[in-house]
């Protein structure tokens, strides 16, 4: 504990350097306070709305997983699953490409049709990350979390290019619109095949379909927000919405090519590779104090922002638990979680998988299973 006296000394460096860096606070003022006049209003728009999830690998809580096992799921907002697998860090990633394929080379799977969309047999092409894990070298466990990212991607590729859809859709993607996990241009390429997928969708259904990505959280955001207020930006008494400018974006990031798009690219400089969104911060509540969510929208449809925006507040009028959010995001996310009596199968699961492995020596498990696992806990009794 920090004695009063040390308290005292620390208030007062602290102080001492906010004044020193106010003139960064002014900056970002400065930086903002043009915007003011770019907040336009959000108008509700009538649209049927679905958002994809994948279940999120970090709230693994089982008690017993000495293979840090990692569940890859991925649902819709009406509870339509399109992948289901259990994978570990030393999982064949050969065997794990293998698999997107059948026999006779044609895809199975989602991502066996975004592979074969983007001419690559193997995982290790699609992405950097996705590295051979045959031999003795230590295994990074973070390639699952690309995988499971990359079926995100592929799943909504498939959905946009091959489902039938019996109305205008607003598809809610969950986070930005850009990554880095492709590898060199594979994501431009996969970009163009999401354009290709809305404009035959349009041509031969007639059914027009939006694509944007909300975020809960944004660097872009985070910089800008205490600045956001002190200005007055989006503190309306109404749904508002802002566009972002490609300058304040490469400012935030501490890789700027994360900000470039295809509609600013600066001369001499690097393609866009990673970014397929134009960033938009939109306020869906009418209190001047409600929050204000970080939207990407699909670039070929910035000129539709407007009415992407108002389909979105539709959606987000009735959101539950959390308000003015897109309902269709937290139902995806309802259904895509693991959690109470699913994580108890798991565990179970677990537990078979590694006694049927044991064979004769399976009783040893429940032994083990009986053990106090955490005799350090007692002191709290």
């Amino acid at each position: 504990m920090i004695e009063p006296e040390s308290q005292k000394i620390l208030k007062q460096e602290i102080i001492e350097r906010m004044m020193a860096d106010r003139a960064m606070l002014d900056r970002l003022r400065a930086e903002i306070r043009p915007l003011r006049d770019m907040v336009r209003r959000i108008q509700p728009r009538s649209t049927t709305a679905i958002s994809l999830v994948a279940t999120d690998g970090g709230n693994n809580s089982l008690q017993f997983d000495p293979f840090l096992m990692q569940i890859v799921r991925v649902v819709d907002s009406s509870h339509n699953e399109y992948c289901l697998e259990a994978v570990t860090p030393t999982t064949s990633v050969d065997d794990l490409g293998a698999k997107q394929f059948d026999e006779s080379g044609n895809p199975r799977t989602a991502l066996g049709k975004l592979m074969a969309f983007l001419k690559i047999s193997r995982l290790q092409e699609l992405s950097p990350t996705m590295r051979s894990n045959e031999d003795d070298r230590p295994i990074n466990p973070s390639w699952i979390q690309v995988y499971r990212e990359l079926v995100e991607w592929a799943i909504l590729f498939h959905i946009l290019r091959e489902k039938d859809f019996g109305t205008d859709t607003l598809i809610i993607f969950d986070g930005l619109l850009r990554t880095k996990v492709f590898a060199g241009d594979l994501f431009k390429k996969y970009l163009a095949g999401l354009r290709e997928g809305i404009e035959s969708q349009e041509k031969k259904n007639r059914r027009k379909l939006y694509l944007a990505g909300v975020a809960k959280h944004s660097k872009v955001l985070t910089r800008y927000r205490l600045a956001m207020m002190l200005e007055e930006v989006l503190t309306t008494d109404y749904p508002t919405y802002l566009e972002i400018p490609r300058e304040l974006e490469e400012k935030s990031y501490l890789w700027p090519e994360y900000a470039r798009g295809d509609d600013w690219e600066r001369e001499g400089g690097e393609v866009n590779k990673f970014v397929g969104g134009k960033m938009f911060f939109a306020k869906f509540g009418s209190g001047r104090r409600d929050p204000i969510w970080p939207v990407d929208i699909f670039l070929q449809q910035v000129v539709e922002a407007q009415q992407i925006l108002g389909f979105m507040l539709a959606d987000a009028i009735n959101g539950f638990p959390v308000p003015c959010y897109p309902l269709c995001l937290q139902k995806a996310h309802e259904s895509a979680a693991l959690v109470d009596f699913d994580f108890d199968v798991l565990q179970d699961y677990i537990y078979e998988g590694i006694r049927s492995s044991l064979a004769d020596e399976g009783a040893a498990l429940d032994i083990f299973r009986l053990q106090d696992t955490d005799p350090a806990q007692k002191r709290y009794e």
